[in-house]
């Protein structure tokens, strides 16, 4: 397939260049595009045999719901039997933004979309491009971060194209994601409205409109449950080495790991804070990706970071843990899911695997 690339501008207009894209969706095709968060592989979300060839393009199991993309708050009450007072309170605060919700579907909204659920997840989101693109189709746009399943999303137009050139019909360029971290999903269906995808409205955020907010526990890892949102099933966000998430105490380790390391012969990379890099000595076999000093600079900037690796190759890469308030707890929950949940702790001063498994050999002393 002939994969066409436009660059949307911000000074000039894009109005053909929409037409062309939203024609290719009007015509069942899959059309990347940006958002606020990351970019988005989009289809008509009411057209089943269109939203099948997403999953084809992403290589990504049919069990797992996709969000409906709307371009006015309005866009949601034919795709819902009805908003509670949660729901309403969290869209007039949070729209367009980096929200998803969660409502309880109409007759319209495909099983191919909800994975079968009677639930389906919708976003209104603030990137003017996707808004342009979402009204130009005339139709809610299904759309999952626009990456093979499995590997970190895109923040950029050029890794869509590294992982979808000759899968979808257009790429639109709307320039570097902002936020870089998927959007929030909230369930308003609960009578205690629960994350079920932390992102970049914070639980503080939400519990400052709402109050009681519940956080769920599949977060942490249960892998036998069936997801109510995206990429809450399945190793994700991962480059091809493997992962160690070290956690807490255990990110006072990194230089020795990394000294054990090197001194094995393994190519080790690096995922730090500029403080970190600071106290690792350079060497040819060391790798590094480094996000600064900033939480907010990591969400902008991990997806990019984590597939730097993937062109560096190591062997190995290990991960500084940040602390879970505010934007940390979507930070750590991406980290923890490209680690496939391998999170390195201290306890009674010994380091060990938080799941139980053995340390790789090199780690231990």
């Amino acid at each position: 397939m002939l994969t066409y690339y436009w660059k949307l501008q911000e000074t000039c207009d894009n109005t053909e260049i929409l037409r062309q894209a939203a024609y290719f969706i009007k015509t069942g095709e899959v059309v990347a595009f940006p958002t606020e968060t990351v970019y988005g592989l989009g289809a008509n979300g009411l057209n089943s045999e269109a939203v099948a060839k997403i999953f084809a393009a992403k290589g990504r199991p049919n069990d797992n719901p996709l969000i409906l993309h709307i371009a006015d708050k309005k866009d949601i009450l034919p795709l819902t039997t009805g908003l509670n007072n949660n729901a309403k309170v969290l869209m007039e605060h949070f729209w367009p933004g980096p929200l998803t919700l969660i409502v309880n579907k109409s007759s319209i909204v495909p099983d191919a979309v909800s994975a079968g659920l009677d639930t389906v997840a919708v976003r209104f989101p603030g990137n003017h491009f996707a808004q342009e693109f979402i009204k130009a189709c005339g139709c809610p746009i299904a759309a999952p971060s626009a990456n093979i399943s499995g590997r970190p999303s895109p923040t950029n137009a050029q890794d869509v194209l590294e992982d979808m050139q000759g899968k979808v019909a257009a790429v639109l360029d709307g320039g570097h994601c902002g936020i870089g971290l998927e959007s929030t999903v909230v369930d308003t269906t609960e009578s205690v409205p629960v994350i079920l995808r932390p992102g970049g409205i914070t639980y503080e955020m939400l519990t400052e409109v709402l109050g009681a907010v519940d956080i769920d526990p599949a977060l942490q890892g249960d892998k036998n449950f069936k997801p109510k949102a995206p990429g809450m099933k399945y190793r994700h966000y991962a480059p091809k080495a493997p992962v160690y998430l070290l956690e807490e105490q255990a990110v006072e380790q990194i230089p020795v790991l990394v000294k054990q390391g090197l001194a094995a012969g393994l190519k080790v990379g690096v995922l730090c804070s500029e403080a970190m890099q600071m106290r690792l000595l350079p060497h040819q076999n060391l790798q590094l990706s480094c996000w600064g000093n900033s939480r907010e600079q990591l969400a902008a900037d991990l997806f990019e970071l984590l597939r730097r690796f993937d062109r560096t190759q190591p062997d190995v890469i290990l991960s500084e843990g940040v602390s879970e308030d505010g934007i940390g707890l979507a930070i750590m929950n991406r980290m923890r899911k490209a680690a496939g949940y391998q999170s390195i702790i201290v306890k009674n001063g010994i380091l060990m695997l938080k799941n139980g498994a053995q340390l790789p050999a090199f780690m231990v002393k």
